[in-house]
Parts: structure tokens; sequence; C-alpha cells
């Protein structure tokens, strides 16, 4: 794995099996060295490419190689063998760019350009003292869980399964009704064993990332980004099973749609995929990690939380 991706002159945290932070000292580390860098602009917000190329610029005059700028709505970066991804955009922009580069345990660098906000890093009027920060080594990378979600389909024969689709998510995937305004029903098995059957808007599986998003809206817990955990809570239930569930990162939930018209699967709110009546929705813990470069002190994520909410009072 590039050196870039991890290395600290502060501290940064990481992550046991079980989920728990852990914040280790790496004063003794070199400064990572980042030499390619691709920036990620919104496509529909020109100022976003303006910023763009002014961090280029800024990026080139600090020694920095090689220099990238693509739109974070391409379905492939234009080079893998990259140390950071410059992100200019909202949540939707970190959502779309930790697709594209988890797969390749890239570190993305959020600045803020949405409404929000809850996971960039750097605002688009103060980008330069953070940018110096980070290439003089004091950062820390946050690792944070991903889900990913398959959908399975019998042959026209019913004699084996095959793999329609498959998608990583950092929010949720969402199991729904799709436009109509009518409930649907929805099994779920755990790890093979049947849990329920929810008659509901849909079912949301989230990470710990995802649960100050759609889970938040639909009254479920909010989990600390760090942990690997996923969350299972229906949206608006009736007369079923109300209350989220907490699994633990290996679980498997295997889902299944009853309805007389056609359901969704929908992907960090981003991809839609139709659903027809024999499918099964599989969702399990991805085995990629979103990475996010934090400059600011670990307990972040509550104060944000506050602010964000405007819970502070």
């Amino acid at each position: 794995m590039n050196s870039a991706l991890s290395a600290s002159t502060d501290s940064k945290s990481t992550f046991s099996a079980q989920g728990t932070a852990q914040i280790t000292a790496h004063s003794s580390e070199k400064p990572a060295k980042f030499e390619r860098v691709c920036i990620l602009h919104h496509p529909k917000k020109p100022e976003s490419q303006i910023l763009g190329r002014s961090i280029g610029k800024f990026l080139e005059a600090q020694g920095v190689q090689e220099i990238y700028h693509e739109s974070a709505w391409e379905s492939a970066l234009p080079n893998t063998n990259l140390d950071l991804l410059i992100t200019l955009g909202g949540d939707g922009t970190l959502l779309r760019s930790a697709r594209l580069g988890a797969a390749y345990g890239l570190p993305m660098l959020g600045v803020k350009m949405g409404r929000l906000g809850f996971l960039a890093e750097v605002m688009p009027d103060d980008w330069q003292r953070p940018l110096k920060e980070l290439l003089e080594g004091r950062y820390w990378i946050e690792e944070r869980l991903m889900v990913r979600a398959r959908v399975e389909r019998p042959t026209e024969d019913k004699g084996t399964i095959c793999t329609v689709c498959e998608y990583d998510a950092l929010n949720d995937v969402v199991f729904s009704r799709g436009d109509l305004a009518r409930v649907v029903r929805i099994s779920a098995h755990l790890d093979g064993g049947y849990l329920t059957q929810y008659t509901c808007d849909g079912v949301i599986v989230s990470t710990p990332t995802g649960s100050t998003g759609y889970a938040l809206a639909v009254s479920g817990p909010i989990l600390p980004p760090e942990l690997r955990n996923m969350l299972l809570i229906p949206i608006a239930p009736h007369l079923s099973m109300d209350r989220a569930v907490i699994l633990s990162e290996g679980t498997e939930v295997r889902m299944r749609a009853y309805s007389d018209h056609r359901p969704i699967l929908t992907v960090d709110g981003q991809v839609v995929v139709e659903i027809e009546e024999e499918d099964e929705v599989i969702v399990v813990a991805s085995p990629h990690l979103a990475r996010f470069v934090r400059l600011r002190d670990p307990s972040y994520f509550y104060q944000t939380l506050m602010d964000k909410m405007k819970w502070s009072g």
C-alpha cells in the first residue's frame, strides 16, 4: 500500500477488528509525500472547477508532481496510482468519490461546497492553510465502513442464480416501494436465519456514516463513524417491526420484496436499480474502506453533528 495513505507526524486513528477507535502516535514517522493528486469537481457547479484550478496551481507550486482534474461523476479515475483525492462539492460528491477511490485505498480530502457538509474537512474560503498542513504531514486518516449490495436473480431455467449488479455504498442502500405510494412487504434474513417481514415504505441498510442521513430522518440511532456496524431500519412500518437493529460487521442481510408493483434499490441515493419479482437483495460489509484525511481533533464528529443539526443550543 502506498505510504502516503497512512503517515502522520502527530497522531492518527486506526481501528481494531472490533471497530473501536485507537489513537496511535506516529511522531517518528517520516511525513508522506503526495506526488500524484486528483482534484474531483462537481460538474454542475462551475465555481468548483474554478476553485479546483486554483488548488491545482497551489499544489504545483508546492512541488506536487502530477495533478489531475476530473469530474466526480465519472465512472473511473484518470489514474489509479494516486496518493490523494481532493473533492470539491457537497457530501454527495464525497459519496461518489468514495466509491471511485475506496478500491485503491485512496484517502480523500473534502472541500465543502454543498449545504450540510458532514464529511468535508476544508472550507472553500480557507483552503491554503489546511493544504500546507497536509503537505507537511500534519494529518490523520479516518477509516469508515462501506457496505456492498448485490442483486441476485434466478436464471430462466431456474437452475442457477446470477448476479445482476453489485455496488458499494458509503452511506446506505435502500430497498423501497418505488414510485407508487403503496406499502411493500419485505422479508429479511440475517446470516441465513429469518428475522421478520416488514410492511413498510422500505428498508434501509446503513453504515455508521449513513446513520446521520436517511436513517436519522426515520428516527434511527446515531453511530460514531469509527464503528464497524451496520444498521437495519424500516421506513414508515405499518403494523410490523418498527425498531432499528444494529448488526455486526460480518452479518449478511438478505431481503426479498413481495408486491404487485416493481420496487427499487437505491445506492447512496445516487444509483437506482429496478427489482424484479424473484430478485433477492444481499447486503454485506464491503471489503473496502472509505479513507478520509482529517486535520481536526478526532473528537470533531460530535461537535460537527451538533453544529450541522443546530442542536448545540
